[in-house]
């Protein structure tokens, strides 16, 4: 089965769950050291991908949002072991221990990581840019993803420095201008993200329309969440910055020495500008369709139906003769 408008009770649970990320984002800030990190790394990553699978099923189907999801795990995991053995696309790297077991050499959290904030840049970039349809415009169906993988890449630029030069959860052989990450990282991240979200634009642009699918109706509450659930990624590194602890020296795998205090600042400085500018930008788009529909509905008078015309006599084919005139 297609998607299908969903009732009230399934709209609640996607923003209970926007209220969970809420509380994950703001509470072990707040409160450090009162979860531990397993348990809230794990849940972090958690949430978003329920989120995803439940927010999409409603606009793809769950046909659909299986094979974002099988895509998004079978790129990334490829594209993350490749650079691990021979430095392609991200660089030279490996992971520790820190973040569990591992499929090959990758953990086994970077896959549903990388679909749950994937998710989330996909349901921006069509903000921004348009909706992917079934033999739809060809310019949506190319530049959705290339938005989209900047999107996903604002992330990873404000949390790659924290989780690999401080926490150690993956090691830069040869460290990188960007405290300690290099450019190559990111230049990986967003051929990555592109790839797999060319191919499910791809897939949405040639799949067969189904007469049988109910479309949608989708609100403007409907983009919202996904909307709200984006921002959170960058409030959150920002409070962290705000309320962080005391500055340490960080020597990286290159012998280069960075300060805690300074990473964190940065991570922060870049996601105001990157992650919540691209969240303001979503934003205004939904504020602005709206705008527009209520000018639209305000500008449009009352609709007048045509009179009918009524003839009283039949009119003959055959022309009137000058006395039927007279």
């Amino acid at each position: 089965m297609g998607p299908r408008v969903r009732p009230n009770w399934y709209t609640a649970i996607l923003w209970g769950l926007v209220a969970t990320n809420v509380a994950l984002t703001v509470v072990p800030r707040v409160f450090p050291n009162r979860i531990p990190v397993p348990i809230l790394i794990s849940t972090l990553v958690l949430v978003p991908v329920v989120f995803a699978l439940l927010h999409a099923a409603q606009r793809y189907g769950w046909a659909g949002i299986i094979t974002f999801l099988v895509v998004c795990l079978a790129v990334s995991n490829l594209f993350e072991n490749s650079s691990i053995l021979t430095g392609f696309p991200f660089g030279h790297y490996y992971y520790t221990s820190s973040l569990g077991p591992k499929l090959f050499l990758v953990p086994l959290l970077i896959g549903p990581a990388y679909f749950g904030t994937g998710y989330l840049a996909w349901v921006l970039g069509t903000v921004l840019v348009g909706d992917v349809r079934p033999r739809g415009n060809a310019f949506t169906t190319f530049a959705v993803p290339l938005i989209a993988s900047f999107v996903m890449v604002a992330w990873d630029l404000g949390m790659d420095p924290t989780n690999s030069t401080i926490r150690h959860n993956w090691i830069w052989q040869q460290g990188g201008g960007y405290f300690g990450v290099p450019l190559t990282n990111y230049l990986g991240w967003s051929f990555t993200v592109y790839v797999f979200c060319q191919l499910f634009a791809l897939y949405l642009h040639f799949r067969k329309p189904s007469g049988d699918v109910v479309k949608p109706t989708l609100s403007r509450s409907y983009f919202a969440q996904a909307t709200a659930m984006y921002a959170l990624i960058g409030l959150g590194i920002v409070l962290a910055y705000l309320l962080g602890g005391p500055n340490t020296a960080i020597t990286d795998a290159a012998g280069v020495v960075w300060y805690s205090s300074n990473i964190a600042e940065a991570e922060a400085t870049v996601s105001v500008y990157t992650i919540l500018f691209a969240t303001a930008l979503a934003a205004a788009k939904l504020l602005q369709g709206s705008a527009a529909v209520l000018s639209a509905q305000l500008g449009a008078g009352p609709v007048l139906k045509s009179p009918k015309v009524l003839q009283p006599y039949p009119v003959r084919s055959r022309d009137m003769t000058a006395e039927e005139v007279g």
